[in-house]
């Protein structure tokens, strides 16, 4: 993950590079397409032993784009709420306690 640190220290919040455009978006979508494609394909038994295992190879690579994109946003979603003092994250898992 990459982080701006540039920034002037009173932020006290590194921001993690985001490009201002929607390239990182149709990357995640093309990347999310490109699995369920191979998953598809995998599951229907289409291919052979060496094909399966580069195609898995592949998914793995996508697979860990897509879940790298979403930390970013999701870290980029935290920082958004805490820089302008809105309400505090809760984690899904200690949804049930309240």
């Amino acid at each position: 993950m990459l982080y701006n640190l540039s920034e002037s220290i009173s932020d006290k919040i590194a921001e993690p590079l985001m490009p201002k455009n929607n390239s990182q978006l149709r990357d995640f979508e093309k990347s999310l397409s490109q699995l369920e494609k191979i998953v598809k394909r995998m599951e229907a038994g289409e291919l052979g032993l060496e094909e399966s295992l580069d195609q898995f190879e592949k998914g793995i690579e996508l697979a860990k784009s897509c879940q790298d994109t979403l930390s970013n946003a999701e870290l980029r979603v935290e920082q958004l709420i805490e820089k302008n003092g809105l309400q505090k994250t809760i984690p899904f898992e200690n949804l049930d306690e309240d």
